[in-house]
């Protein structure tokens, strides 16, 4: 009876911890998706994609792809570490420094997004950075270190924060936070993985389509970029005052 007992104990043991990580791993993913999509439709990095792609520089395009997955997947892991020197133990509630950090974050979010909003006010939507228009002529290395420096826009910066916080606040194991990390990234880079996979494939039939997407996204990216930061901004805010 002892021994079927210690049996029936480890598996009770077993089924309550395996469900825990289950929900701990829906939490997390269930706030770190929002932000995967708003990194997805940012039109920075789809828009040079889309430039590098129709120069017919499909070298650039592949290490542009490389080094956006890359940078991803680091600056999010880089701030799942520093998530995790959050003190947290002298509060009542553990979780209430996260929550504060998070509305910190969304609320520089917000505040970035009206900012933006402001400088455009006036300017033509259809006008380009110089830098912007130049990138078709980028070589494959310098294209993978634009990749990565595009990581570490204020933006982009504010979002991977936000999503080491989450993922930091769920309690999460290695292997959970990797998983985890590794939806983020794929969702996140989809969007300029797409224009790359689908031009390499058929690049005759992906070419209108490309010329297409490249003037929808330089007449509508301001709008669509101010109004998705803050509205994520905002969501951000609503993860930490949960917290709190």
């Amino acid at each position: 009876m002892d021994v079927r007992g210690a049996h029936a104990g480890s598996l009770l043991w077993w089924c309550q911890t395996t469900t825990d990580a289950g929900v701990r791993m829906w939490a997390a993913l269930g706030e770190i998706l929002p932000i995967a999509v708003a990194v997805a439709i940012s039109s920075v990095p789809i828009l040079a994609i889309i430039l590098i792609l129709l120069s017919g520089n499909r070298p650039s395009s592949i290490a542009f792809l490389i080094g956006w997955v890359i940078g991803l997947a680091v600056v999010l892991i880089a701030f799942t570490a520093l998530a995790s020197l959050v003190p947290t133990k002298p509060l009542r509630r553990p979780e209430v420094a996260i929550g504060v950090l998070q509305i910190v974050i969304g609320v520089a979010a917000v505040v970035l997004a009206i900012v933006v909003w402001r400088r455009g006010a006036g300017k033509p939507s259809a006008e380009l950075p110089h830098w912007l228009m130049n990138v078709g002529k980028l070589h494959a290395l310098r294209a993978f270190g634009l990749a990565l420096l595009l990581n570490i826009r204020p933006k982009a910066v504010l979002l991977a924060a936000a999503g080491g916080l989450s993922i930091r606040a769920a309690g999460l194991s290695a292997g959970e936070a990797s998983v985890i990390i590794g939806v983020y990234t794929v969702l996140a880079a989809s969007t300029v993985a797409f224009p790359v996979v689908a031009s390499l494939a058929a690049p005759k039939k992906t070419e209108a389509g490309l010329v297409r997407s490249r003037e929808w996204i330089t007449a509508n990216s301001r709008t669509v970029g101010v109004l998705i930061l803050f509205l994520i901004g905002v969501v951000i805010i609503g993860n930490g005052v949960t917290r709190l």
